[in-house]
């Protein structure tokens, strides 16, 4: 089967990035991450691509007229790298409508709460503001609103009476690097199709599955 290829989009430190990195090399995933690209200069994500001779890319905002371009210039170089699938990394922009229209593959994302609960920014404090016993991550796919597409996968993790901001999302970052190589495997095995709003995780897929 086909050796899926990678774009990962990412604005910190980068450590789901190095989550998948590591299960490429060990062959569990038959996959690649072809190109590494962030809008924050100082971005561990950079640092961990070019220690592994990916090409890795910063665009800085503030060198384009404004969001369409910037949002244009992402485009034109993950469109040379001829990339299967955008992976977002803790990328901590919104996308356009413009950009979802435009982009000709599908986007995944990480959140880090068990959605439709807790959108957006500040999901763990969020949850414990709220005060549920039980929290999470959730992989999606990207569509044209904030963490409202379709889900893929999710995992659990308890809140306990003393947890800080700091605590939980450690229990669920931990979670997180379980979870996101886990889909791009079975991306790459062709395990993963949507009919509407759910997602179809099967065997082996078949191209009907998935109209």
């Amino acid at each position: 089967m086909k050796r899926l290829r990678l774009a990962v989009l990412a604005s910190g430190r980068g450590s789901n990035l190095q989550s998948i990195l590591d299960e490429c090399k060990k062959g569990t995933v038959n996959a690649e991450v072809v190109v590494v690209l962030s809008d924050k200069k100082e971005a561990l994500a950079l640092e961990r691509a070019q220690r592994e001779k990916i090409p890795a890319f910063w665009l800085n905002p503030a060198d384009f007229a404004g969001k369409k371009e910037f949002e244009e210039g992402l485009l034109e170089v993950i469109a040379e790298f001829k990339v299967d699938y955008i992976i977002l990394a803790g990328f901590m922009r919104v996308f356009s409508p413009v950009f979802m229209r435009g982009v000709k593959v599908p986007i995944i994302n990480i959140h880090p709460s068990l959605l439709p609960a807790f959108t957006g920014l500040d999901a763990q404090r969020q949850a414990l503001e709220y005060g549920v016993r039980y929290s999470g991550c959730t992989v999606h796919f990207i569509d044209e609103g904030v963490d409202t597409g379709p889900i893929i996968l999710q995992a659990v993790v308890p809140v306990y009476d003393d947890d800080t901001e700091e605590t939980l999302s450690l229990r669920i970052l931990q979670e997180e690097h379980q979870l996101y190589p886990k889909v791009v495997r079975l991306l790459s095995e062709g395990r993963i199709c949507c009919k509407g709003r759910k997602v179809i995780i099967t065997g082996v897929r078949e191209e009907k599955d998935c109209e």
